[in-house]
């Protein structure tokens, strides 16, 4: 590496953004955090969609392509969330179970 070249170092999480720091994982939490990341890639996918630059499309488009594509884009959604391909599933869970640890038990004993 040349003198002009800066070092680069990678950046260390904090422990209260890290989703290691929370509690032990709850398997409902870890379900709830995934399906909302899909959701929301979903609706990333689809405003991306609508900002047609061109109409190279049009000659295989139709109520037919675009139900494909959105098919194909809640696919990918799904798929990306299951693998963690964003991180945000991970950062929610972590952010939902430091909530639920430091909310007081409900009276009733939850019922």
């Amino acid at each position: 590496m040349s003198p002009l070249q800066p070092a680069l170092t990678p950046i260390a999480l904090t422990s209260a953004a890290s989703p290691a720091a929370a509690t032990p994982k709850d398997p409902k939490l870890a379900k709830v955090a995934q399906q909302f990341e899909a959701i929301f890639v979903r609706q990333m996918l689809a405003e991306a969609r609508k900002t047609h630059l061109s109409n190279a499309d049009d000659t295989l488009g139709g109520q037919g392509m675009d139900t494909f594509r959105q098919m194909q884009d809640e696919r990918f959604a799904d798929i990306a969330s299951e693998r963690g391909a964003f991180g945000l599933a991970k950062m929610i869970e972590a952010q939902l179970a430091r909530q639920a640890a430091a909310a007081p038990a409900p009276a009733d004993g939850g019922k």
